[in-house]
């Protein structure tokens, strides 16, 4: 067994010195500061308690520095795993209940088992059914819910949903009800945020701190949210005129926690945890390919669902939350220096010293600060531009897109990503069950062959030159034998047809028997078949059958080296303009 395949730490601990470990403690502290205000918010947006965003931004970052292979990932509670949550476990329990906590435990052991066994049996390529129009639609309108959402908290009022329809309606109903301090706590922190995310670091730059040190201040800028209106809520007492807080959070490490073994309740969350654990995969991966690449660095997808699946599993087991890898705090870990995943772990010890000497101040905070804190954080989520994107380039991925970003918004997040991913799956097939062919002809004077409805072209009247643009499977197999028999039948003098695969990286059983339907079709025909430009993996499989030995025609190397020998200079040659 390759130790260092499955423990990355072993990679990159026995080289660990003084001056990575300066770096990865500069950049801990950085992170921490910030992953204490987001960790309370995403335990709020989730409906749990504010300690379990806390208890799952512990263990889990020690257990992925042991096992994932991004230097800079910063693996903990974010938006969209939290709403997803929310969304599973809201038909099942109270929010902030203990049968409802138990059920968020539930989904990060879930989860963790999921990632951990897809990582084990390499199966990192199926996120590569979710699309990226999918992927980005179902980000964007997550983000709308999540905003929406925690509007109730900003107006003071008590409202429910798990859609814009249920949200928009609940809060309109209950707008009568709105508390002013609140909403000027909440919406005086949402200003602040607002401003410190697209003014401050100009501004800081421009009173002469330096660009970095602006970057850093700027990112931490919930924190001082969080400082001043806990100040203000503890000084003026909001609680008493009706402004919701924290209230008290259990200090003290968390401790091991034992998952329901209800097999109903692991049934009812299954398709929730496998939802969870996709998307999740998906989010980190894409940030840590990201952050590895400005490094000349790399990271392994199959040991990454490890990684993050021993992360869930170290968070279920420790009373917390699903978890995965976030933007915002990763790029923050990146640009502040972290060079090894020990930076990850010495957040972890920052945030178990928060959890045991600093939970006494956090009882008087108001949710209207955490819940300006999520919007905050959610709206560069929303990407209205990529819908205009992707419709000019593709209209097909543009309904699979709009698809999902309506059915999050008008029904469930669980209902959008299912409809994303069979609808990318659908439209895969659907490109692929009829692939682009094209008869080529040759380009006078050289050895190239083109598309003959784009070209000036050479053509042979007995000869016909067909380029598959596609790989040869079940769902083609069929579209392929009408189109050559099309072609026999619209050319009377061919003699020979040649299939260019120069494309095709693949044939199957059911693409097998078309071709050999084809082949015996154009023999009654009096044509004969060729291939032409078969790679050496196709190539290795065909001979393993019947086919090339009942060939009517030949295979060649080239199509060039097919045209020299089925053409004669004799016969004329067809300009095609």
């Amino acid at each position: 067994m390759n130790f260092k395949r499955y423990l990355p730490i072993l990679q990159w601990a026995p080289k660990y010195g003084r001056s990575q470990a300066t770096s990865d403690l500069v950049a801990a502290v950085i992170v921490t500061v910030m992953l204490i205000p987001q960790s309370l918010a995403y335990a709020l947006l989730a409906g749990l308690p504010a300690q379990v965003g806390l208890y799952a931004s512990i263990l889990p970052l020690v257990i992925y520095a042991i096992f994932g292979t991004s230097r800079t990932l910063s693996v903990g509670p974010v938006a969209v795993a939290s709403l997803m949550t929310a969304a599973a476990l809201a038909p099942l329990a109270q929010a902030g209940s203990t049968e409802y906590v138990a059920g968020a435990v539930l989904l990060a052991v879930m989860s963790g088992i999921m990632l951990t066994l897809m990582g084990v049996l390499r199966l990192g390529f199926l996120a590569n059914f979710l699309s990226h129009p999918v992927i980005s639609g179902f980000i964007t309108a997550s983000g709308i819910v999540i905003a929406a959402s925690q509007l109730k908290h900003i107006f003071g009022v008590q409202a429910s949903g798990q859609n814009l329809l249920t949200i928009g309606e609940s809060l309109i109903q209950s707008m009568g009800d709105t508390n002013i301090p609140t909403l000027l706590i909440g919406t005086g922190a949402l200003l602040f945020l607002m401003f410190a995310r697209k003014q401050l670091k100009p501004l800081l730059i421009r009173a002469g701190v330096g660009a970095r040190s602006a970057d850093i201040l700027t990112k931490t800028a919930p924190i001082l949210a969080v400082l001043v209106t806990t100040l203000v809520a503890w000084q003026l007492r909001l609680d008493t005129q009706g402004v919701r807080l924290v209230g008290i959070v259990p200090s003290g490490l968390p401790g091991l926690t034992m998952p329901s073994m209800d097999k109903g309740l692991w049934q009812q969350l299954a398709v929730s945890a496998l939802l969870i654990s996709i998307v999740g995969f998906v989010e980190s991966v894409s940030v840590g390919q990201t952050l590895a690449a400005k490094r000349r660095q790399r990271i392994d997808p199959d040991q990454e669902l490890i990684g993050l699946g021993t992360a869930n599993l170290g968070a279920g087991f420790s009373g917390g939350m699903p978890v995965t890898g976030g933007f915002s705090r990763s790029v923050v870990n990146f640009d502040a220096g972290a060079e090894t995943p020990a930076a990850g772990a010495y957040t972890a010890v920052g945030i178990a010293l928060a959890t045991l000497f600093l939970t006494p101040a956090i009882a008087y905070l108001p949710q209207a600060t955490l819940a300006a804190t999520i919007i905050v954080a959610v709206a560069t989520l929303i990407d209205f531009p990529a819908l205009g994107r992707t419709w000019r380039y593709s209209r097909t991925d543009f309904g699979a897109m709009l698809a999902t970003i309506v059915l999050t918004l008008v029904h469930s997040v669980e209902a959008g990503i299912i409809a994303g991913v069979a609808l990318s799956i659908g439209l895969f097939l659907y490109r692929t069950s009829r692939p682009h062919c094209a008869v080529v002809g040759r380009v006078p004077g050289t050895e190239h062959f083109r598309n003959v409805l784009r070209h000036d072209v050479e053509l042979c009247p007995k000869v016909t030159f067909l380029r598959v643009d596609e790989s040869l499977y079940f769902a083609n197999a069929r579209f392929l034998e009408e189109t050559v028999m099309d072609l026999a039948i619209g050319e009377p003098e061919l003699k020979d047809l040649v299939l260019v695969c120069p494309a095709v990286n693949l044939v199957d059983a059911s693409a097998l028997e078309s071709l050999e339907a084809i082949n015996e079709r154009l023999k009654d025909a009096g044509v004969r078949l060729h291939l032409s430009e078969v790679k050496g993996p196709v190539m290795d499989r065909l001979k393993s059958t019947e086919l090339l030995s009942h060939l009517g025609g030949e295979v060649f190397l080239s199509t060039y080296e097919a045209w020299q020998a089925l053409t004669d200079s004799r016969t004329p040659f067809k300009a095609l303009v």
